[in-house]
């Protein structure tokens, strides 16, 4: 489980509750104050942090040839961390015999596991992604797990890779939740980090000037573990473009305005050209100033808001009947179950895992 952020916690944590067996997380985030029942959090050290030799020579790893002459994304050479990661995976794995092991994301993991003889479910991500690392994971991979709705991202790369796609639609915490409160018809939530302070001032000084009630949810240190009830009573969000914020949205079927941030492949960019093409979010030309801003949320709030298309309902359940399928095929050399079957197949052995 990648530790940038929080969105892989975040889908990790969606999807849990529909896996039947026990499940070890490998991650270098801290474990959850609360784990799922049968969930092991194993602690894994950094791999990008500078170092000090025994000479007092201080090493960065961006110097040490980190992406293997371009076939890789990360693989410091000399990089104590690094070495004990995959050290620590490949042991576990001679120990426990898992079932499966699925990486979210890491394109060094997913052939490192590969090699070991271990079925992978890799995780994908929007963007065009045809550098030599992730071809090398998409074409180890035996599922690729896209968490995003069939016709509603561009991506002849994965495309070219058939049925091993499985595109199970936006993964929400919040799937199946109901609606708490009415909206209220002038009340606005800004969610995530995605305007400057003093532009996010600015902008909400203009709005409750014009009769806006506005909250906020993690712009700055204000944090909320459950943001559900604020969607819920909210008339439009202003999100940024990252799968968990968009895929809440459409679970909460709010209004919403989608600034997508600079994130590594275009990834936030592909999402909001998405949803604005399917007519889901307004979304802005460019980075629109404070009074820009305010009229594309009166705007939304305008319209009403159809998430139908992103799937939401279902997609983490969805999500862990890939993941079954490719455990239930665990000791066959070749092939898979038909869908219809594979998605209801139990392991039989208690020691079978799944690993994520």
């Amino acid at each position: 489980m990648h530790h940038h952020g929080h969105g892989h916690l975040t889908r990790f944590l969606a999807v849990r509750p529909h896996l039947r067996e026990p499940v070890t997380v490998f991650s270098s985030l801290e474990a959850p104050a609360v784990l799922p029942p049968e969930t092991t959090w194993v602690a894994l050290p950094a791999d990008a942090d500078v170092t000090v030799a025994p000479d007092g020579a201080t090493r960065d790893p961006r110097d040490a040839d980190p992406t293997a002459n371009g076939a890789l994304h990360w693989a410091p050479i000399g990089h104590a961390g690094h070495r004990t990661r995959l050290a620590t995976i490949a042991t576990w794995i001679a120990d426990i015999h898992p079932a499966a092991f699925v990486v979210d994301v890491s394109a060094e993991v997913s052939a490192f596991v590969r090699l070991l003889g271990v079925r992978t479910v890799v995780v994908t991500q929007p963007g065009e992604r045809t550098d030599p690392a992730h071809t090398l994971a998409y074409d180890l991979a035996d599922r690729i797990l896209a968490p995003w709705a069939p016709e509603t991202h561009r991506t002849p790369s994965l495309d070219a890779r058939g049925e091993r796609v499985v595109r199970v639609g936006g993964i929400s915490r919040h799937d199946g939740r109901d609606i708490l409160t009415p909206r209220e018809p002038r009340r606005v939530l800004f969610l995530g980090r995605m305007l400057p302070p003093e532009h996010l001032a600015h902008t909400v000084e203009l709005l409750r000037t014009a009769g806006w009630q506005v909250e906020s949810a993690g712009t700055a240190d204000d944090r909320v573990d459950d943001v559900w009830p604020l969607l819920c009573r909210s008339a439009v969000v202003v999100t940024a473009a990252g799968q968990n914020s968009i895929a809440d949205a459409a679970a909460a079927g709010i209004p919403a305005v989608v600034i997508p941030q600079e994130r590594p492949f275009d990834e936030q960019h592909h999402t909001a050209r998405a949803v604005a093409a399917l007519g889901c979010a307004t979304v802005p030309a460019g980075d629109p100033s404070p009074h820009e801003l305010v009229s594309l949320i009166e705007q939304a709030a305008a319209e009403p808001a159809d998430w139908s298309v992103w799937q939401v309902s279902g997609a983490a359940a969805r999500a862990a009947a890939v993941i079954h399928e490719v455990a239930a095929r665990a000791d066959s050399p070749t092939g898979f179950a038909p869908k219809a079957i594979a998605a209801d197949a139990k392991t039989e052995t208690d020691r079978d895992e799944v690993a994520a």
